[in-house]
């Protein structure tokens, strides 16, 4: 399946990465630069580092698999990160980086106080890790049963270069690694979906439209219309959730100011905009080319998610699979990493640097190296042991737990940046109280009501139900958890008045502009632009040089247009870099 050209580009893709953090190890000098680049970071790194670890290698394979089945239903839940991102750029991203904070839970502790700070804290770095172990995890299932790999070797290695990159290179690696992933996942996107549509057995968008089952575009024939669109409401309204809150404020805690948060945002929502237009083509005409994908993938448990592989197998010339596991890779890379400096940084600045408050920033920041390392070594270790927890469908079951708290988590961090008169127990009381909802609809409350509600002739299918609790968990939750938040702010009153002027500090800083110059002082514009615009002319250089592969002339096309859109950013960088810092 894979050639010596494919394993040559795999290769080069490891190096280049691991390359990354050596390169940008002088970029932090304490804390700060470390865990959100200091403040000065532009808009457009920030921007493609947002939209990239926004998804991972699931949009390839478990999103793939319901864009197979489905059809085009899936693309909304990407719509709908358009849409919480454009919100960011209308609202939330300005305010984000002016709570002026390294890391985001520092901002839990401002708003709610010193216990809200240590339960938000020890909520998320657990789930965390486990996440992030279950996306290692699954990439290797998937890469061992599609292209032949050794599970526990792919997760090591995988598992070393997010540590490598994490612990020498800090934020600054991290983005710029996302940012150059953002290139080579576009590129190969596109052409991956452009040779699939060319495919005589496609026919182009109309020939894939008119092949396709008619429920990939009629999407009631699937499920009940109820059903659907209870579905497509609650997917906006939760990634309007998950993308609006206070602990998603890392997005933007690195750029400049807030105008450039509100462009790193917008171009976030604009990616989301295009990416699900090209991502799903590849599975759809799967569904054409090959109806019954357990032919093809017999030891994957849901062949499905071989959907867009299999496309692409038939179409990418000899190499390019390689660029397209390499992008499977960085989608899964863009999410740990991120993750991983995330997570160390709530850990320094909001448990270890309360315990030694006198700790200097240069020791925070060797503290952050040590701990991302050990945190890096955890994830390994977690998900070689869920690999060979055979019996344990440990996914669905971590599906369902952080269905149980995601919401009710973000809920408090939602209101608390708009509702300024609320006590400090406002913020864990409201998890407490989304987490008993949860239980509630989960173990006590029938489906059966709504399908009398909505005058079902039948029964609802195990599908249907799946989507039932899916949308009336986040309806519940966020109507209740809402509810109750709202209902703290009776009690406001009680407040002492310690918590009263840290929350006025607060709502006051996020109304206060950023002066860059006073605040900040140096910027590294020039070399941003000029170091991304290198990064890009080496790796925009080696796949232009890919076309030198014998293929045919469309193969050798697709490589120069790879390489040459990577290069070409690195190009406008490049002037960019020459011209006047963009404050």
């Amino acid at each position: 399946m894979l050639t010596v050209y494919d394993y040559v580009v795999i290769a080069f893709f490891f190096l280049f990465m691991l390359a990354l953090g050596p390169i940008f190890k002088h970029y932090s000098k304490d804390d700060s630069d470390y865990f959100r680049g200091g403040g000065q970071m532009l808009w457009w790194m920030v921007g493609g580092s947002a939209f990239m670890t926004q998804f991972s290698a699931w949009t390839f394979t478990g999103a793939a698999s319901k864009a197979y089945e489905d059809g085009a239903l899936v693309a909304l839940i990407f719509f709908a990160n358009a849409v919480g991102f454009f919100i960011n750029y209308v609202w939330f991203a300005p305010r984000f980086r002016r709570m002026r904070i390294v890391s985001p839970i520092e901002s839990v502790r401002e708003r709610f106080g010193p216990v809200n700070e240590q339960v938000f804290t020890w909520l998320q770095i657990p789930m965390s890790l486990v996440y992030a172990a279950i996306w290692l995890n699954g990439l290797a299932v998937f890469a061992a049963a599609v292209f032949g790999f050794d599970m526990t070797q792919t997760i090591w290695v995988v598992g070393i270069v997010v540590i490598v990159l994490s612990v020498a290179g800090g934020s600054w690696a991290i983005v710029a690694g996302d940012f150059v992933q953002l290139l080579i996942l576009m590129a190969v996107s596109i052409v991956t979906a452009v040779m699939v549509l060319g495919h005589a057995d496609i026919g182009g968008v109309s020939g894939l439209i008119e092949k396709v089952p008619s429920h990939h575009f009629h999407w009631t024939q699937a499920a009940r219309p109820q059903i659907i669109w209870f579905w497509i409401i609650a997917t906006f309204l939760k990634q309007f959730l998950i993308l609006n809150n206070m602990q998603d404020s890392y997005r933007y805690l690195g750029v400049k100011n807030e105008n450039q948060a509100r462009k790193a945002a917008l171009l976030a929502s604009v990616l989301m905009l295009v990416g699900p237009l090209i991502w799903f083509i590849p599975p759809m005409a799967a569904r054409v080319l090959s109806p019954d994908l357990s032919v093809d993938f017999p030891t994957l448990k849901n062949p499905a998610e071989a959907s867009y592989i299999f496309a692409a197998m038939k179409v990418l010339p000899v190499g390019m699979m390689g660029l397209l596991v390499c992008g499977l890779f960085a989608a899964t890379i863009s999410s740990m990493d991120s993750g991983l400096n995330r997570n160390a940084g709530i850990f320094v600045r909001c448990f270890y640097q309360r315990v030694r408050p006198n700790t200097s920033s240069k020791q925070l920041m060797v503290v952050g190296q040590i701990v991302s390392g050990l945190f890096g070594v955890m994830i390994i270790f977690i998900a070689i042991y869920i690999s060979k927890l055979e019996d344990l469908d440990l996914f669905n079951a971590m599906l369902l737990f952080s269905g149980l708290i995601a919401i009710p988590y973000v809920i408090p961090l939602v209101w608390g940046m708009i509702i300024k008169n609320t006590p400090p127990w406002s913020g864990w009381s409201t998890v407490v109280i989304g987490l008993t909802v949860s239980l509630a609809i989960k173990n006590f409350i029938d489906p059966v009501w709504f399908g009398e509600m909505c005058s079902f002739d039948s029964e609802m299918s195990s599908r249907e139900l799946n989507d039932y609790y899916y949308f009336f968990g986040i309806f519940a939750n966020a109507v209740i958890c809402s509810g109750w938040f709202l209902f703290t702010s009776l009690f406001n009153k009680t407040s002492s008045r310690e918590h009263v002027e840290r929350v006025d500090k607060f709502f006051v800083a996020m109304r206060t502009p950023i002066d860059f110059q006073k605040e900040v002082g140096e910027a590294k514009d020039e070399v941003q632009s000029r170091t991304l615009a290198v990064l890009c002319f080496i790796y925009g250089g080696f796949v232009g040089l890919m076309a030198l592969v014998p293929n045919l002339p469309s193969g050798r096309i697709a490589f120069l247009f790879c390489g040459g859109l990577i290069g070409g950013v690195g190009f406008l960088l490049y002037r960019a870099s020459k011209s006047k810092n963009d404050s």
